[in-house]
């Protein structure tokens, strides 16, 4: 967009997070040009680009006649990628002619990151490579100054001069023993029944996780169900094996999306109001069920 079309515009970034009844408030638009990437579609009339990959890309089939109606060529949607990131630079080359090489490296681990490309659950778990310990931060403090920060140094710097900032170094080294902490909490806090694992994470207190973490710990697994709370919802996650050695059947983005959730083929979650773990628990517990079959 600087390089294109606003060399001298201010750009300001806004973190989403998926909730129960989901809206999007105006006040969200308060830009010349607004966008929403990798994220579900607003019909905003001030909404001017759009990018997703998900499956469940649209709150209602109302946005989803609203999103086919759109003349403007600048809200995209593929669900065929792995990651929106991927996308984008895609569109960029395809539509606009536009390349940013010194991005590259990026584009290719959100690629892999975001598409599990990883060789085995245990070199996802040990990040060892820079861009998996960025990915620790980054949804570590998801929605702080700090996240800006690095959105910011994504555009100039290597990832691997990123982490080597020093406020990037100390966050790690405290997210890093979390992430240490959380392989224990859920190897304890795991079953695996018929290929299927589960784990309540609401008696522990533990808001998120490396996905990664119950394949490396059950690798016979094919999928995994888990509950979860944090300070503005309840979830459900749904996900499973990338190193699976069954064929995976199930859709998990049309089976998040029963209970008002979706995602991807193959990873999806569902976000129910804040308290309300029981309902969550009821339906974690359908889903198993449903996934062991």
């Amino acid at each position: 967009m600087r390089d294109k079309y606003y060399p001298a515009a201010e750009f300001a970034y806004t973190g989403m997070a998926h909730t129960a009844s989901q809206t999007f408030d105006d006040a969200l638009f308060d830009g010349d040009e607004n966008a929403i990437v990798d994220f579900k579609y607003a019909a905003n009339p001030k909404l001017t680009w759009w990018f997703d990959h998900h499956q469940s890309a649209f709150l209602s089939p109302g946005d989803a006649e609203h999103w086919r109606g759109d003349k403007s060529g600048r809200k995209l949607y593929d669900p065929g990628f792995r990651s929106c990131t991927r996308y984008i630079s895609t569109v960029a080359s395809e539509r606009f002619d536009y390349q940013a090489g010194d991005l590259q490296n990026l584009v290719e681990w959100a690629d892999i990151i975001d598409g599990a490309l990883y060789s085995s659950a245990k070199e996802a778990v040990d990040l060892g490579e820079p861009a998996m310990q960025l990915t620790l931060v980054i949804e570590g403090s998801r929605g702080s100054d700090l996240v800006q920060t690095v959105i910011r140094a994504m555009q100039s710097m290597s990832l691997a001069d990123i982490m080597r900032l020093p406020e990037i170094q100390e966050l790690y080294r405290v997210l890093y023993e979390r992430h240490i902490d959380s392989i224990d909490v859920i190897r304890h806090a795991s079953t695996n029944d018929r290929g299927v694992i589960f784990f309540d994470l609401v008696p522990a207190g533990l808001e998120s996780y490396n996905k990664f973490i119950p394949y490396y710990l059950h690798p016979d697994s094919s999928y995994t169900v888990s509950v979860s709370t944090s300070p503005f919802r309840t979830k459900v996650s749904v996900g499973s094996n990338p190193w699976a050695k069954d064929p995976l059947k199930h859709n998990l983005a049309s089976i998040c999306e029963r209970y008002g959730g979706g995602g991807h083929a193959k990873v999806g979650a569902i976000s129910f109001p804040i308290g309300a773990i029981e309902e969550a628990r009821n339906a974690a517990a359908e889903i198993r069920e449903e996934l062991k079959s």
